[in-house]
């Protein structure tokens, strides 16, 4: 029997970083057609920037554009991410969205004035849950496809310690992970009612998506059960307001009302544990990593920097149009190069499973219910951290 080969046409929202790189990534798909039906943001010069250099149809909103796609892939800021998952949902189209999911942006209304760092962080989970379930409601009540852009779940190096789990029976019984930079290029990261928290929520929430999905993994094998968070021990720190904090240029320090270092200690529904680092002054590039420590192996996934290459550049104006690796201070010296971030770091195996997926009505590696045990051991987290570090248990949805 002759294989037919699906089309899909796909419909981004959201003109920034996320965008650029799913765009990259949907081009290279193979074995499903993938037609670019459309680009839509709130700021009309970019979409159609955008639009114009990719050769995409531009269109005013996601409304508008919804006819015109079967799948909807919300790069958006997450405070925009609800508003396109329900539209996708209620008119029946399948879902990819990027991480973190959703949060908590202030109270209706909320203005420079608003400090999240001082807010009730009770209240924020109680947000943050109901605004889960409402997703989490839509999407399985309309049965649409659903993909949670988690990179770090299909980076090379943790695929394989996926393999290596489920086919040895493997017993995780710890595992450290984290992701940490000098801080995001975004002008509105570090400023809660847009971005929801700090490195929390907006670096922590890749690396404990890894673990999360790993326990997962391990569980579905074992049992045909996975394996969830039970509670989460937590705190945060804002090191680069420290009274005695001696800034010298490197690091990122402009943040309203943020922290810029967190820590989640993780305790899963079986006893075992996993343990978070995430934060905003970590020179040298972006550091990502997971270690795996179970009954019969031990495992370390390398995600930045990857030790595919080392370069050496004795004037740093030479490599001013030459990309290297994400975050990295300067192009001088000694350089560990990324030579296909979109292959190490998981994006191209990400948007194939999600699209290959989504054509034959399967589900993802990383999905609904992954986005929604990673957000909400967040901000159980955050509750923790306001109770010195305290035990909160996670809700599950």
């Amino acid at each position: 029997m002759e294989d037919v080969v699906r089309k899909i046409r796909v419909g981004l929202v959201g003109a920034g970083f996320a965008g650029r790189y799913h765009v990259e990534c949907l081009r290279r798909v193979h074995g499903v057609e993938v037609e670019l039906a459309g680009v839509t943001s709130a700021r009309a010069e970019s979409r159609e920037q955008f639009g114009r250099e990719r050769g995409i149809p531009v269109f005013e909103s996601i409304e508008a554009m919804l006819p015109h796609v079967d799948l909807l892939d919300i790069c958006s800021p997450p405070y925009a991410h609800e508003e396109g998952i329900l539209a996708a949902a209620k008119a029946g189209k399948q879902i990819i969205v990027e991480k973190p999911l959703t949060g908590y942006f202030g109270p209706p209304g909320a203005d420079a004035r608003y400090r999240g760092d001082n807010a009730s962080k009770e209240e924020m989970l109680k947000e943050v849950v109901e605004r889960l379930r409402r997703m989490a409601a839509a999407v399985r009540s309309s049965g649409v496809f659903f993909g949670y852009a988690e990179n770090f779940v299909y980076a090379p190096s943790v695929q394989k310690e996926r393999e290596i789990v489920d086919k040895t029976g493997a017993q995780i019984l710890r595992m450290l992970g984290e992701e940490s930079h000098n801080g995001s290029a975004s002008p509105v990261y570090g400023i809660w009612r847009y971005a929801g928290g700090g490195s929390l929520i907006g670096k922590g929430c890749h690396p404990l998506g890894a673990l999360l999905y790993l326990k997962r993994v391990e569980g579905l094998s074992a049992n045909g059960r996975p394996i969830r968070p039970r509670s989460v021990c937590s705190r945060t720190h804002q090191l680069t307001r420290l009274p005695g904090y001696r800034d010298r240029g490197f690091l990122r320090t402009d943040y309203h009302d943020i922290e810029d270092y967190g820590y989640i200690h993780v305790e899963f529904e079986d006893g075992t544990v996993g343990d978070v680092v995430t934060s905003e002054v970590v020179l040298g590039g972006i550091y990502d990593y997971v270690e795996v420590f179970a009954n019969n192996h031990r495992t370390r996934c390398i995600l930045s920097p990857a030790g595919l290459m080392d370069t050496y550049n004795p004037k740093g104006e030479q490599f001013k149009d030459i990309y290297l690796i994400e975050k990295a201070s300067t192009k001088e010296g000694w350089s560990q190069a990324a030579p296909d971030e979109n292959f190490t770091m998981g994006y191209q195996a990400e948007i194939q499973d999600f699209i290959s997926a989504a054509a034959a009505g399967a589900a993802p590696q990383s999905d609904l219910e992954l986005s929604l045990d990673t957000t909400a051991a967040i901000y159980a987290a955050y509750v923790s951290d306001e109770r010195k570090g305290a035990a909160v248990e996670v809700p599950l949805l």
